[in-house]
């Protein structure tokens, strides 16, 4: 009777939950993000028209004094526009946001894994650039961009752009983290910009002082921007880039991982000391 009475307390009992896992909490914080991206479309009209902006100055203002081979200069440039989405989406603020507000300090009161925390914010940035670079694809094609390299080109031209907005949303996420506010975070954002312009993504390399050709040839920005072109393309490639298509895909996931590997681990660093 005793051995009864014990199993049927025992079975009533109710055990405690489980503690989310880290896919669980990712998933949840990047969905809570992205609702409020979507009940603040001021964020997705920004991101939108940043975009359309420098593609529609490099297009038409700029376009005609820049010298591409024999490829027109919009398929030149709508593929770096692209690729370098992620640099313009401004994910820093968004992090100091949360960070002034008390919602990081909330999230690690709870029993919840931390780094999924700050990869539920990389999924959500990277969602929203995402978003920005279809727009630039779209408003592309609507000013002349072609895309050569047929369908499964442009698929993995897409696919690249998306593994490099995610790469570069921890190094939006680390600036956020130090900044301290949102107001220092956006000042710091402007720190890429000189990855972006002392590149291959609005002019031909070989068009620079000889003494700045080798950096912006050996930069990550040039190695992602030439992946996307090659992809797109397509037999214009060699040509005009002077490498193979594999050759610029490895090289870019290579610079990809690495950019995300350091500041994701920095950036737990950053957010364990918070």
């Amino acid at each position: 009777m005793n051995t009864q009475a014990a199993t049927s307390i025992s079975a009533s009992i109710r055990q405690p939950a489980e503690p989310p896992g880290t896919w669980a909490t990712a998933s949840t914080y990047a969905m809570r993000t992205i609702r409020q991206f979507v009940r603040t479309p001021q964020l997705l009209v920004v991101n939108a028209v940043t975009s359309i902006m420098f593609l529609l100055i490099f297009r038409f203002v700029f376009g005609g004094a820049i010298q591409t081979g024999d490829v027109e200069y919009v398929n030149f440039l709508i593929p770096a526009l692209a690729a370098v989405s992620g640099l313009f989406a401004g994910g820093a603020v968004g992090v100091a946001e949360d960070l002034e507000s008390g919602m990081f300090d909330r999230l690690r009161s709870l029993p919840i894994p931390r780094p999924a925390v700050l990869l539920g914010r990389s999924m959500a940035d990277t969602a929203l650039n995402t978003w920005g670079t279809v727009i630039t694809i779209v408003v592309g094609f609507a000013v002349g961009f072609r895309v050569n390299g047929g369908i499964v080109g442009a698929l993995g031209a897409l696919g690249l752009c998306i593994v490099f907005a995610a790469a570069f949303s921890w190094l939006m996420i680390f600036l956020g983290l130090v900044s301290g506010s949102a107001q220092a975070a956006q000042g710091m954002s402007f720190s890429v910009f000189p990855l972006i312009f002392v590149s291959s993504a609005y002019v031909p390399v070989e068009s620079m002082p000889g003494w700045l050709q080798p950096i912006a040839e050996n930069q990550p920005v040039t190695a992602m921007v030439g992946a996307v072109r090659a992809l797109v393309l397509g037999g214009d490639t060699e040509a005009l880039l002077g490498q193979s298509t594999s050759w610029f895909v490895v090289r870019s996931l290579l610079w990809a991982a690495l950019i995300l590997v350091v500041f994701a681990a920095l950036s737990a660093r950053r957010f364990s000391k918070l």
